[in-house]
């Protein structure tokens, strides 16, 4: 198993409020996150970074590689409800902190099965011999009208309000978080990403430069290029691990 990542403030913010980090627990699993932090300039990137640090140990604190199916989500749930109790109970303490919050999408990879858990719309895809595939679903304004109907996926691409999330970490004393899982297989892919690059860049096009792209530990690199070359509006974080 092997894993890049990249992190750019892109071509319009100043200062790059996402984070990222990827961590072997042991030679078989793998543990990966990325957080997209919002709350203006001086507590976005405290939002997203105390969160990627508070996860990435409670993690490494709980786990053990004998873990079955609902003892993993039950460490994941507990992950995700310690990091917002954190991130929340700063943004009281402190004015400057006021409002602060980040998504979250994290993987726990093995050989067998990926377990991705996600609060946000920060997303991860997986590509494989059928294509790519979006594996979680976005807490978005957005993505509650293409569930009920009232607007296609190709128009929710263009709508003006689909920033809207309708979770997120550090706003609420109490969140919820998403929890799915994927079989995977010698040579299976998956990225993780925040909104900055899933907005830019279509699946087809991640799919493309994943799988007939050049060196895998360009893609990245790739990806972010092509999202500049559009303007990057936001800041561009994402993960590419190959199984």
């Amino acid at each position: 198993m092997q894993c890049w990542g990249l992190t750019d403030p892109g071509c319009v913010r100043p200062q790059n409020q996402d984070a990222y980090h990827m961590e072997e627990l042991d030679r078989n699993n793998l543990l990966c996150i990325v957080c997209d932090g919002m709350g203006g300039a001086k507590s976005g990137n405290i939002a997203s970074t105390l969160a990627v640090d508070v996860f990435v140990q409670e993690v490494k604190r709980t786990w053990k590689p004998d873990m079955d199916r609902e003892r993993l989500d039950q460490m994941l749930f507990n992950a995700v409800k310690l990091t917002n109790f954190t991130v929340y109970d700063q943004a009281q303490q402190f004015e400057e902190f006021t409002g602060m919050g980040t998504t979250l999408v994290a993987a726990l990879v093995g050989e067998r099965t990926a377990t991705i858990v996600n609060v946000g719309d920060s997303r991860a895809y997986c590509v494989d011999r059928d294509g790519i595939s979006q594996l979680t679903v976005d807490h978005s304004v957005v993505q509650m009208m293409v569930s009920r109907g009232e607007m296609s996926p190709e128009q929710a691409k263009h709508y003006p309000g689909k920033n809207l999330i309708t979770r997120a970490i550090g706003t609420e004393p109490v969140v919820k978080c998403d929890i799915f899982h994927h079989k995977v297989v010698r040579g299976d892919c998956l990225v993780l990403c925040t909104d900055g690059l899933s907005n830019i860049i279509d699946e087809q096009e991640i799919l493309f430069e994943v799988v007939h792209g050049e060196e895998k530990d360009q893609c990245c690199q790739r990806l972010l290029e092509i999202a500049k070359n559009r303007g990057a509006p936001d800041n561009v974080t994402s993960i590419l691990i190959e199984i």
